[in-house]
This record gives structure tokens, sequence and C-alpha cells, in this order.
């Protein structure tokens, strides 16, 4: 189900209903640019952003990059998204990175707002999604937190020779070193590397999700500190938890041999 999101509508009203909005660089072109789905059914509490830029092949440009921004913050408020999947409806193509073209035409003023603002996104999103940073041989350097991130991915050294060399890896090489949870076999509609993120979102689904929530946050948090901060932050995590009625559930379940019914508080 799809429906349109006014502008005008604050994060609070998200969870009366079904959330959908869409945008385009090219108004009078009409062509859509993001739409947020939330899934019905099983998949309820999962949703999706769909990005659909197709002649650019969703390189991130400046209007993609804010309204990504702004669906990203209202979701986040939203307690009934549980798992948030990023889509392509572009076949062949997740993200073909910044877009250079637009860049070109950019002030060196607004180039590093716009390098701000993308390593904003960057940071939401956290994606590993990205199957080489070309920018060198582009004469760039990556400028969306892709010097940082990489080489807490796959240490220095190997960072430092996929960033140098700019090379692009297949999916197989990126499972090989640790870049990639998972590879696919591509089917005929393309779809395929979308249905095995479902797949693990429907895992995720009906785990505690105050539980994940702080599971996550610690895990992001703690790789940025020294191991015994990381494990000052994993208690103070595990400290909000404790309160929580989903706690008592997952206890209650266990002496009772049942399945846990989780809410959320």
């Amino acid at each position: 189900m799809l429906y349109a999101l006014p502008r005008a509508l604050r994060p609070q009203h998200l969870c009366k209903g079904l959330l959908a909005r869409s945008y385009t660089s090219d108004r009078a072109a009409g062509g859509l640019e993001i739409q947020v789905r939330a899934l019905e059914g099983p998949d309820q509490a999962i949703t999706e952003i769909l990005m659909n830029r197709p002649r650019a092949r969703n390189a991130l440009g400046n209007i993609l990059v804010g309204e990504l921004l702004e669906a990203l913050a209202q979701l986040r408020e939203d307690r009934q998204v549980r798992v948030l999947l990023f889509r392509s409806g572009v076949k062949g193509v997740f993200c073909a990175g910044a877009d250079l073209k637009e860049r070109e035409q950019m002030s060196e003023a607004e180039v590093g707002v716009f390098v701000q603002r993308l390593q904003g996104l960057m940071n939401e999103i956290a994606s590993s999604a990205v199957m080489g940073l070309i920018e060198t041989t582009r004469g760039l350097l990556p400028g969306a937190g892709g010097t940082q991130r990489l080489p807490r991915c796959l240490g220095v050294a190997l960072a430092k020779e996929l960033i140098f060399t700019g090379r692009r890896l297949s999916g197989t090489e990126a499972l090989a070193i640790g870049l990639v949870n998972h590879t696919v076999d591509q089917n005929k509609e393309g779809n395929a590397a979308y249905h095995r993120a479902r797949t693990l979102a429907q895992e995720i689904l009906p785990q505690a999700p105050i539980a994940v929530r702080l599971g996550k946050l610690a895990i992001d948090r703690g790789m940025e500190v020294d191991i015994a901060s990381g494990m000052a932050i994993e208690g103070m995590c595990y400290a909000q938890n404790i309160p929580t009625q989903d706690r008592l559930e997952g206890m209650a379940a266990f002496r009772e041999k049942r399945s846990p019914k989780f809410v959320g508080e």
C-alpha cells in the first residue's frame, strides 16, 4: 500500500498510517525519486525506501540526499517501524554514488555543504552496499565517510589499497574480504538482492525491538572508542533494557516454553 505524505506532516503522525513520499530533481518530468512504503501482513513493521532515479542511476544529488535525510528523520520517530530496507527501483544498479555531473556545476562553497549533507546521510544509513570507492579515478577522494568506515571494516592496509587504486569489487570479492554479508545469484527480475534483504528483515522482525535498537546503538558507539569505553556503553544500554516489558515477556516465554510476543515497550 502506498499513499502521498504531505511535506508538513510531522513525525508523530507517521504511526497513524502508511507512509509514502516521492521527490524529483526534474519537477517538469514528474519522475519519482524516492518512495517510502510500509509493508503489510506478516511483514508489517518493515518499511522500504525505494530509490528511483533511472536517468542518473540513482546517483546521490542534492534533492535525493535532502529528501532521504528528511525521510530518515521522520522514520526514526516512528515506533511502528522496526526494520528499514533500502531498495533500488532501477534495474541493474543500486546507487552510482555521488552525482558528479551535478557537483561539477557547484561552487566550492556549495560542494562543501553538499559533502557535509552526504556525510550526514551516510551516518544515518551506514551502508556497506557500495562495491567500490572510485573517487581517486576522478581526481577526488571519498568525502562521505569512506576513508573512515572502510578501514574500520576491513583494516587500514586493505582500505588504503582499495581507495588508492579505486578498484571495483564483484560481489564474490566483496564477500571474501568481509565487505558484504551475503551474495546471491541474480534472477530474471533483477531483484534477488532485495529478496535476500527482505528475508533477513523477516528474521529481525520478531525480535524485541528495544533490545535490537539498543544492541545497534551499543555496537555503533562502541566501535568508535576503546574496548573499556565500549563495555561501559554496553552496560548503559543493557541497563536501559532491564525495565522493559519485552525483557519480562522474553523471560516468561522461556520459562513457559512458548514464543515471545514483543510489543516494543
